[in-house]
């Protein structure tokens, strides 16, 4: 377990190097992709300590979303009362992964990787605002897909980590969108038909890669349907939420307030 907790934390430093130095795409929004995210055998420790099916639970019977909506997307919330019912191996791995993955030290990274692009959101209310982490791991079964959509408003950023054993189905990445429609905006919630929008690139679907990007009334992005064929789309999602009434926060200790984000980024010009 010491020798595993070493090995961790050196995930954790080549994580953070990896998403510092990623060079920021800015059109049609601010995102980056990034290969070999983990260290490869962090990347393949993963592979053999993903939950197995009978851990995971569809999407549409969780309460997250409407009642038998995305019945084909299987979930594990990274959480401890979660990662707790799965086998000791398993469960060793996701627990050392989540005592840094879901970090105010890996959220304050990612928000400063970010923070241009969050204060364009939110202007000085960037500090008075109270943000938190969530993850999830992730299997998308055959004919699973999503329309474009900018995600709920209470989303500051989304990570997807791609999780395939090889490099064999690139087109099951997530793409970005721009709508026909150059007028349109959308603060968050419905999905929209792929045909009112035309595809900017698939962040393609490649083993041991990260694709990030802020989230803004124009940050459009789904996924085509799988297909036909038998195969899974394995990920591990990231998210960071924003709250804008610090006052409501209910868990302080697992989130990141005003104090900590201004001492973290400042107030740049």
């Amino acid at each position: 377990m010491q020798e595993w907790a070493i090995i961790s934390s050196g995930a954790e430093e080549h994580v953070l190097y990896q998403i510092a130095n990623a060079p920021m795409r800015e059109y049609p929004y601010a995102h980056f992709y990034i290969d070999n995210v983990f260290p490869e055998d962090f990347y393949n420790r993963l592979r053999q300590c993903w939950p197995a099916d009978e851990s995971l639970v569809s999407l549409a019977d969780t309460g997250r979303v409407p009642k038998g909506a995305y019945r084909e997307r299987f979930i594990l919330p990274f959480t401890q009362s979660e990662v707790a019912k799965l086998d000791d191996q398993r469960r060793d791995f996701w627990t050392e992964f989540g005592n840094w993955l879901l970090s105010q030290r890996f959220m304050q990274a990612v928000i400063d990787k970010f923070a241009p692009y969050v204060r364009e959101r939110f202007g000085e209310a960037m500090f008075s605002n109270y943000y938190s982490s969530e993850s999830l791991v992730v299997r998308d079964q055959t004919n699973y897909a999503i329309g474009p959509h900018t995600d709920a408003p209470h989303r500051l950023l989304s990570m997807l980590f791609y999780c395939p054993d090889d490099d064999s189905r690139p087109h099951l990445g997530t793409s970005i969108y721009m709508p026909n429609d150059p007028g349109l905006r959308c603060a968050g919630g419905p999905h929209y038909p792929h045909d009112r929008f035309r595809k900017i690139k698939t962040m393609e679907y490649r083993r041991n890669s990260l694709f990030a990007f802020i989230k803004n009334d124009y940050s459009f992005h789904g996924v085509a349907p799988i297909g036909t064929q038998p195969v899974g789309r394995d990920v591990l999602l990231y998210d960071i939420r924003v709250q804008q009434n610090e006052s409501a926060a209910p868990t302080p200790q697992s989130g990141l307030g005003v104090g900590i984000l201004k001492r973290l980024i400042g107030k740049r010009s």
